[in-house]
């Protein structure tokens, strides 16, 4: 298959037309290569408007969510961004073209080792990745400027907010187990503000402050 061109594509028809016009974002879809990242029986779905399974209950979101949840960052190349869930490496490829250190956390360690691996491979030697509780974040390298949360949260876990540096931005998507919002939270002078960017639906976020292990619909 084409991917170059099923890329191309992508960018054109799902992420231009919904109001993606960050350079530098677009031209990062460009460049990384989504079919590696998700199983070998579904890479010619790859470039398709819709999230697949990565296995382990898992998943890897839509191109135009990744696109709209890394715009929502501003990222402007020198930050340092935490994530939460690694998954399939995806997002993480994104955020390493962008900005200088990714420090990312999944809890699944068989996805962990499978993202580092790949990531590795393609070039991204300078991500750390690190298997935890995403919702306890990782204090070590706090604080962050940037940080994006890609499992959807009853709340913003609090470890979160408190390793958030001053005039930085956390990207999550905040809601009930099935059906969430994609909120942008700007801390200024210790106090967070929130808006409102995008409804979505994202694998829960479990964890001490997050989601019981199991969840159903709550």
């Amino acid at each position: 298959m084409d991917y170059k061109k099923l890329r191309q594509e992508m960018v054109k028809d799902q992420l231009i037309t919904r109001g993606i016009n960050d350079e530098r974002v677009l031209a990062t879809f460009y460049k990384v290569e989504r079919e590696k990242f998700v199983p070998c029986d579904l890479q010619k779905d790859a470039y398709g408007d819709f999230p697949l399974s990565i296995g382990e209950g898992q998943t890897i979101s839509q191109p135009y969510m990744v696109a709209l949840m890394t715009q929502s960052l501003e990222l402007k190349g020198c930050e340092r961004v935490l994530e939460i869930g690694t998954g399939s490496g995806y997002q993480t490829a994104i955020l390493a073209e962008l900005t200088e250190e990714v420090y990312s956390v999944e809890r699944i360690k068989s996805l962990s080792q499978k993202a580092d691996s790949l990531l590795k491979k393609m070039g991204y030697s300078k991500v750390k990745i690190f298997v935890s509780d995403g919702t306890m974040g990782w204090e070590k390298y706090s604080p962050y400027e940037r940080i994006l949360v890609t499992a959807g949260a009853k709340q913003a876990p609090q470890p979160l907010i408190n390793q958030l540096k001053d005039e930085g931005i956390m990207v999550i998507p905040v809601g009930s187990t099935y059906s969430q919002e994609l909120k942008v939270f700007r801390k200024k002078k210790g106090r967070v503000r929130s808006k409102t960017v995008e409804r979505c639906i994202f694998v829960p976020l479990i964890g001490k402050y997050g989601w019981s292990e199991g969840v159903g619909n709550e």
